[in-house]
């Protein structure tokens, strides 16, 4: 009775670690109604309801009152602003956004392209860093930012200047 009763333990918590694991990824689809900056949006959901806050996992662009910030803000706004999206959730950030990986139809993964063009980091100090091999090429070909002689990641700046909300 006993090895039954932890079988059927061991099963409900395998089942409720896929469902934790299905809610940390699940995917949602509506139009950007805003751009913030160049990792920050407000998304419309399909489903209808208020627009919320997202910020793009795995890059960091420049902050808004940082040089290049209101270049990588317009480029964000002129890929995905009015246009139809994909997200893959992946929880929330410190400031209760939505945290997720933004898809286009007609650029794919948002963030690679971001990067790619020189308008975003790919900050080491992320747990995959996969937009590493964008960067380097971005920095090789002086890209956006990386024409700048000393560009200064995002986090270095908040901690120099503070926040640009000041």
């Amino acid at each position: 009775m006993r090895t039954r009763s932890l079988g059927l333990l061991l099963s409900l918590l395998l089942c409720l670690a896929g469902l934790q694991a299905q809610a940390a990824t699940r995917t949602l689809r509506g139009t950007v109604s805003h751009v913030t900056d160049g990792d920050s949006l407000w998304l419309r959901p399909a489903s209808g309801g208020a627009p919320q806050a997202l910020r793009l996992r795995g890059i960091d662009a420049p902050e808004i009152c940082q040089e290049h910030g209101p270049a990588a803000r317009r480029a964000l706004a002129a890929l995905v602003e009015g246009r139809p999206v994909v997200v893959r959730l992946r929880g929330r950030d410190a400031y209760q956004r939505l945290l997720g990986e933004l898809a286009t139809a007609s650029h794919g993964d948002v963030g690679a392209w971001m990067v790619a063009q020189g308008h975003a980091w790919a900050p080491s100090r992320s747990r995959s860093n996969r937009y590493a091999q964008a960067q380097a090429r971005a920095q090789a070909e002086r890209r956006g930012l990386w024409a700048q002689p000393h560009a200064v990641e995002p986090r270095v700046f908040r901690r120099r200047h503070g926040s640009c909300a000041r």
